[in-house]
């Protein structure tokens, strides 16, 4: 993604807190930016192109943060925690602080549900390469390393669309780690 598509897709995420995606125009997107329409369009063919390359450069960032936590991570602990935030807490908090958060991730779910999905599945990779040293304790208690990865990235991903809270979240993500580490033996 080149600097001016970026400039564009930041414009859009802030539109998309203050007034929804609904309510967000091309036109305003690009006012937003201050391009002119016709630079926007030569980017994006309409606003579902945004939305995807929104969740893209969201995506891409959150598994570059990532990536340079765990370089850094020292027990599985730290590690899912570090997966926890990047993955679930922020984008909770980013989407509790707009006033239509609602209409964000139904505009998201709608037209955008192949970058949701290969997001999510960026996400399960990343957990399945921090949870492959614990391979042999997560099938001796009876899963593979992929299907504990997957459970895992669902579960901390319907934590952010469920939780009532920021606290609540911070509980259940809380279980999700203690849950995590007993089945692994990380203590």
């Amino acid at each position: 993604m080149n600097e001016r598509e970026e400039k564009i897709i930041e414009a859009a995420v802030r539109l998309f807190s203050r007034y929804g995606v609904k309510r967000t125009s091309m036109n305003d997107i690009a006012e937003e930016a201050g391009i002119a329409r016709q630079t926007l369009y030569n980017a994006f063919s309409n606003k579902d192109e945004v939305l995807q390359a929104t969740i893209r450069l969201f995506s891409d960032r959150s598994v570059a943060q990532i990536d340079a936590g765990l370089e850094n991570a020292g027990d599985l602990g730290e590690r899912l925690e570090i997966i926890f935030r990047h993955i679930t807490i922020e984008p909770f908090d980013l989407l509790n602080a707009s006033p239509n958060a609602e209409d964000i991730v139904a505009g998201f779910n709608a037209s955008s549900q192949k970058e949701i999905t290969a997001a999510a599945e960026r996400n399960r990779v990343i957990i399945a390469r921090t949870l492959e040293p614990y391979k042999q304790a997560i099938e001796r208690n009876g899963l593979t390393l992929d299907q504990f990865a997957d459970f895992v990235q669902r579960s901390a991903s319907s934590a952010k669309y469920n939780a009532g809270n920021r606290k609540h979240l911070l509980r259940l993500l809380a279980a999700l780690k203690v849950a995590v580490l007993k089945v692994t033996d990380g203590t």
